[in-house]
């Protein structure tokens, strides 16, 4: 599947209409229909309607969804915030048709009627692309306070289309039913929060449009791609890689131990950890299969290097003496790498460019790598990813709500995970699944293995979440991923 931009999304509709003869207005009302299904199969003991319309086609859609209502008997109010005679093309059609079905709008007046038991927001489509103001944001801030749950046609009011980015206000729904295409903005950023349950419906477009027009970024779901070859009976552990993690400096030996206990139960054959001197009983505690050694000076590793097939580099690395020279010694060293956490300070500080290697920043670390703020990488993740790994090379996997996997031709949204892996740790066993995978197939595609990896983590932290979100530990996902990865 693909996600599309506001403007891709308007092409299909063009495509939809010239080259396969489907009418504007039957777009129209079959996107009202799919939307009025989605209200009744939600709230069946509704039977009061509010619907607050702009007056674009999305409001047209509005309006569809309120004929509707009142047709099968629903007590229905539309709250209209432009003059009718702004109303133009199938919003104008569709306004005359609810007119003679009986339903009759009121203009808004600053507040919305009481009583309802549902709320449509039909306010504003996709075409959206600056704050709203005056009567409109009022009406955004109304829905928002009004005590009765949010239907959002297409879009959430107010929220970007293309980046899931809020513009000041947007509505906040309980559902957001979307037509035709996957918008971008509804699956990162705030897109989620914005849009609650996600319904799709692609209106009868034809598939062959969709193959005529893929969207700049691929949506994956789990399960993940195969990329892992099978086990044979007769292999041992050197088929499945060495990850060497590199990492653990003084009082952070357990972000170190997290990644190393990550890629060991997603099925890398042998994993080492080198850490600072004294850090390694707390690494090895309850865990005696890794193999830690001990440095006192951060480049003492060409024994360790030898042994890797694949280094992961940044989980408790610091950003001290130590550190940098650990750095320094792995940054000329040929093989894949991860590079997550510190090591991305520090690489933030000394820029260079690498094809083998995949970098795996939050926000926060993202905005250091393009010398930029959290709030400027938020502002607009998809552009974010492709400049990180237009300016770093690789492969760049940027963390977050709709965590988005970059490429050097390629983008990808990996749709899994909960709010509950907002806690620290989590980047560091990503950082090992990550490993693990590229230990074990080292001829996929390295872009193929972090959508995996991103995919297989978010899943585990689901399964994990069964009893709550709050409080989910990082660790409560390895065995998680033990299972997972075996059908991976």
């Amino acid at each position: 599947m693909y996600l599309y931009t506001a403007a891709q999304s308007r092409e299909l509709d063009r495509l939809a209409m010239q080259d396969h003869g489907i009418a504007g207005y039957e777009l129209m009302c079959r996107a009202g229909g799919a939307a009025f299904d989605a209200l009744t199969e939600r709230w069946p003991e509704a039977g009061q309607v509010l619907v607050v319309c702009g007056a674009g086609n999305n409001a047209g859609d509005g309006f569809v969804l309120a004929r509707l209502a009142h047709r099968v008997g629903l007590q229905v109010h539309v709250v209209l915030l432009a003059e009718a005679s702004r109303l133009r093309g199938d919003a104008r059609r569709a306004f005359d048709d609810m007119l003679v079905a009986g339903v009759r709008p009121t203009p808004f007046s600053g507040s919305l009627p009481a009583g309802a038991h549902v709320v449509v927001d039909a306010v504003f489509g996709t075409g959206l692309d600056r704050a709203p103001a005056g009567p409109w944001r009022v009406a955004i801030e109304s829905i928002n306070g009004y005590p009765a749950p949010v239907l959002a046609m297409d879009l959430p009011s107010g929220l970007h289309a293309d980046t899931g980015r809020v513009l000041e206000v947007a509505v906040r729904a309980q559902c957001t039913v979307s037509f035709i295409a996957h918008k971008r903005g509804l699956f990162t950023a705030s897109g989620p929060d914005q849009a609650g349950e996600l319904v799709f419906d692609d209106l009868g477009v034809p598939g062959e449009l969709y193959r005529r027009l893929p969207g700049d970024c691929r949506l994956y779901v789990y399960p993940p791609p195969v990329v892992l070859p099978p086990r044979w009976q007769d292999s041992h552990k050197g088929d499945y890689g060495h990850v060497l993690v590199v990492g653990g400096n003084y009082g952070m030996a357990g972000a170190a131990r997290l990644a190393a206990e990550a890629a060991a139960r997603c099925g890398a054959g042998l994993v080492s950890v080198v850490t600072r001197a004294g850090q390694a009983a707390v690494i090895n505690a309850g865990r005696p299969e890794l193999m830690v050694q001990e440095i006192e000076h951060g480049d003492r590793l060409d024994e360790a290097l030898e042994r890797a097939s694949v280094v992961a580099v940044g989980p408790g690395l610091g950003q001290d003496e130590w550190a940098r020279q650990a750095w320094s010694k792995l940054r000329r060293w040929p093989g894949p790498k991860v590079v997550d956490a510190d090591a991305l300070g520090i690489l933030a500080r000394n820029a260079m460019r690498a094809d083998n290697w995949i970098l795996t920043p939050h926000p926060g670390e993202a905005a250091r790598l393009l010398g930029s703020s959290t709030a400027q990488v938020q502002h607009d993740r998809f552009a974010a990813a492709r400049a990180i790994q237009h300016r770093f090379g690789g492969v760049c996997v940027l963390k977050g709500a709709g965590t988005l996997v970059a490429g050097a031709d390629a983008l990808a949204l990996c749709r899994t995970g909960n709010p509950g892996m907002a806690s620290a740790g989590m980047g560091d066993v990503l950082t090992g699944v990550v490993a693990a995978l590229l230990a074990q197939a080292p001829a996929a595609a390295p872009m193929d293995l972090a959508s995996a990896a991103v995919l297989l983590h978010g899943r585990a932290a689901e399964l994990a979440a069964a009893d709550g979100q709050r409080g989910l530990l990082p660790a409560d996902l390895l065995p998680h991923l033990r299972c997972l990865v075996e059908h991976v």
